[in-house]
C-alpha cells in the first residue's frame, strides 16, 4: 500500500513539473499568416504577454517564443487586426496557423444632381466639342463605310478593302442598324431618369403592360427627341401627352 502512495506521489510531482514547465517556461513556434489561403508578408506579429514582437516573411511565416496562455496580436496593412490565445495544443505542435479577413473599406456614395455641370469635358477627359462615339458606331468606323467614290482610289491603288468587304457580306448594314438601335436605347435609358412608372400609369393612363412599347413609340418622335436630348422637359411632357392619347387609341383598336 505504502509502495503505491509512493509511486502516485511520484507521478504527481512529475505532472506537476511537465504542467508548470508549459505555464512557466516558453519555447520557439513557427506559424503562418494567410487572407483567402494568400500568405501575407510583412505582418505585425507581437506577444502581448511578453512583449516579443516579429514579422511574416514574404511567405507569411514567422517564428515567436510562446507559452500556453499567452495572447498574440496579429495585423497588417488593409487587414482586420486579429487575437489569437495560446492553447495546450498549439504549444504542444509548435505550429499555429492564422486565417486573418481584408478589412472592407465602404465609399460614401457620391450623387451628382442632373442639374451639374461635371462632365467629361469640364474636367478635362476628353476635349470640348469633340464627338463621343457610342460602341456600336465604334465598330461601324472600324468596319467602314464604302461610298462609290471609293472607286477613284483604284487610280492610285489605295482603295481600302474592309469597306467594301463589309458591304458585300452585309456587316456595314447590320451596324448601321445596332447604331439605331443603340440610339434608342439611350433615349429609353434618358426618358427613365425624368418620368417613372406612375407618370405613365396614373398621369398618361398607359397600361403597365404597355409602357415598354409606348417608350419605343415616343422616341420614334423627332420632335420629341429633340426635346429630350435639349434637357427641354416641359416641352416634353406637353407632347408626351399628346402622344399618349393617339398611343391608347391604338391599344384600343387592336383590342378584340
Amino acid at each position: 500500500m505504502k509502495t503505491n502512495n509512493t509511486l502516485i506521489l511520484v507521478l504527481f510531482v512529475l505532472l506537476s513539473q511537465y504542467t508548470l514547465g508549459q505555464t512557466l517556461y516558453r519555447k520557439k513556434c513557427s506559424g503562418k499568416v494567410v487572407v483567402n489561403s494568400i500568405p501575407v508578408s510583412s505582418a505585425n506579429v507581437s506577444n502581448q504577454s511578453s512583449k516579443q514582437v516579429t514579422t511574416t516573411d514574404a511567405n507569411g511565416f514567422f517564428e515567436l517564443e510562446v507559452r500556453e496562455g499567452d495572447v498574440l496580436h496579429f495585423s497588417a496593412v488593409n487587414v482586420m487586426a486579429k487575437e489569437l490565445i495560446v492553447t495546450n495544443t498549439i504549444f504542444s505542435e509548435g505550429f499555429i496557423a492564422v486565417a486573418m479577413q481584408y478589412v472592407n473599406i465602404q465609399l460614401e456614395e457620391v450623387v451628382i444632381p442632373k442639374t451639374s455641370k461635371i462632365t467629361t469635358e469640364s474636367i478635362g477627359v476628353i476635349p470640348f466639342g469633340q464627338k463621343r462615339y457610342t460602341q456600336a458606331e465604334r465598330h461601324l468606323q472600324t468596319a467602314g463605310d464604302w461610298k462609290p467614290i471609293m472607286l477613284l482610289g483604284l487610280i492610285g491603288g489605295s482603295m481600302p478593302l474592309d469597306p467594301l468587304i463589309n458591304k458585300i457580306n452585309g456587316r456595314t448594314k447590320r451596324l448601321k442598324k445596332l447604331v439605331v438601335l443603340e440610339g434608342k436605347l439611350a433615349m429609353i435609358e434618358k426618358l427613365d431618369e425624368y418620368f417613372v412608372q406612375d407618370f405613365y400609369t396614373k398621369k398618361l393612363n398607359i397600361p403597365v403592360d404597355y409602357i415598354e412599347g409606348f417608350k419605343f413609340y415616343i422616341i420614334e418622335n423627332n420632335t420629341f427627341v429633340d426635346y429630350l436630348k435639349s434637357n427641354n422637359i416641359t416641352m416634353a411632357k406637353f407632347l408626351i401627352i399628346e402622344l399618349a392619347v393617339s398611343y391608347n387609341e391604338i391599344i384600343k383598336s387592336e383590342q378584340p
